[in-house]
């Protein structure tokens, strides 16, 4: 997906939205900037539901055509949490999957080595990031990939990596297996899933 420059999007969406934007430096400067945290001025109920939409969008990486069929399937189900769902549904994607295991630093990074083929599901080369991960599924890399340079220094990084609890990690193997639906991380609460439904249902 093209995002275009991610500082000016981060200055109206939130320091949270990028991995690059993500500093000290870069908060400081939008609390200079805005005289609040996030850099974020008042806004309509419309104009509120549109930024809580675009935060989700960007940080997971989405064409909007994509993002919004995604939505309206999660809310075509019925189900009574459907936040919750699209919490889900979006975790659960190839390549956020490849993030959490700590395959890769970043999303875009992680949607790259899918779409290169060097991410394979349950023993098959899977190119496709969008791809939805269920329990039981084992991602791994391939093993000609293992020489490539951009897998030099994974032994070393997966030593620190702490994956999260819905996830298992094999060092060695350099496999992750999902044992179950995934949970929220305390550093992601700045995404409003609830907004987001709540924006494609008018």
């Amino acid at each position: 997906m093209k995002i275009g420059p991610k500082y000016k999007k981060a200055r109206r969406l939130g320091a949270h939205v990028f991995e690059k934007t993500q500093t000290a430096k870069f908060a400081l400067n939008l609390t200079k900037r805005k005289g609040n945290p996030e850099g974020m001025r008042a806004k309509t109920d419309y104009g509120n539901l549109l930024l809580d939409k675009q935060r989700v969008r960007f940080t997971y990486g989405i064409n909007e055509r994509q993002f919004k069929n995604l939505v309206k399937s999660v809310i075509a189900e019925r189900t009574l949490k459907p936040a919750e769902r699209l919490f889900e549904v979006l975790e659960s994607r190839l390549d956020n999957v490849v993030l959490r295991s700590g395959f890769a630093h970043a999303r875009a990074f992680a949607r790259q080595l899918v779409s290169h083929g060097h991410i394979t599901v349950n023993g098959v080369k899977t190119n496709i990031a969008s791809c939805q991960i269920k329990k039981g599924d084992v991602i791994g890399l391939r093993e000609s990939s293992l020489k490539k340079p951009v897998f030099v220094a994974l032994d070393e990084k997966l030593k620190t990596v702490t994956v999260p609890s819905w996830l298992k990690l094999d060092k060695a193997k350099k496999t992750v297996t999902v044992e179950g639906a995934p949970k929220a991380l305390p550093g992601e609460s700045h995404l409003n899933l609830a907004a987001v439904v709540l924006f494609y249902r008018r």
